[in-house]
């Protein structure tokens, strides 16, 4: 079974069919055959629903059956938030002052790292500075 990681980027261009990345982001999914497994975390929900929470009351619906759905999708775990993974996103946050990364970034970064994930559905450059291969490509 193939175990990728799944970031904002991904949920959001692939639940948008208006968005410029989503032919692209589902042809990712496609290629990865029948027998995989989609990690994400908690956190990157929460931005997910951010990014729809000043789209009016109908993309917000929309954003919030899509996490529902992904939640009890077989081929999707979603890990819960913990208070250890904040403050270890955290210090990798302070130990990348010289990057752009955002907080979820760090803690997703950490994540894959620690169920030795190196393949992730996004195409946020990010990703390659810490040496992971992103799977969104143009």
């Amino acid at each position: 079974m193939i175990s990728v990681f799944a970031d904002t980027f991904y949920w959001v261009a692939s639940i948008t069919p208006g968005d410029p990345w989503h032919e692209r982001t589902l042809g990712a999914v496609a290629a990865l055959g029948q027998d995989y497994q989609i990690i994400t975390i908690e956190e990157v929900l929460v931005e997910v629903l951010s990014a729809y929470s000043g789209q009016g009351s109908f993309l917000r619906g929309e954003a919030a059956r899509a996490v529902r759905a992904a939640i009890a999708n077989a081929h999707v775990t979603v890990l819960p938030q913990t208070h250890q993974s904040f403050l270890a996103g955290l210090a990798l946050y302070e130990n990348r002052a010289d990057k752009g990364y955002s907080l979820v970034d760090c803690i997703s970064m950490n994540t894959m790292r620690e169920l030795g994930l190196n393949s992730i559905l996004t195409n946020d450059h990010h990703f390659t500075q810490e040496g992971f291969t992103i799977l969104i490509h143009r």
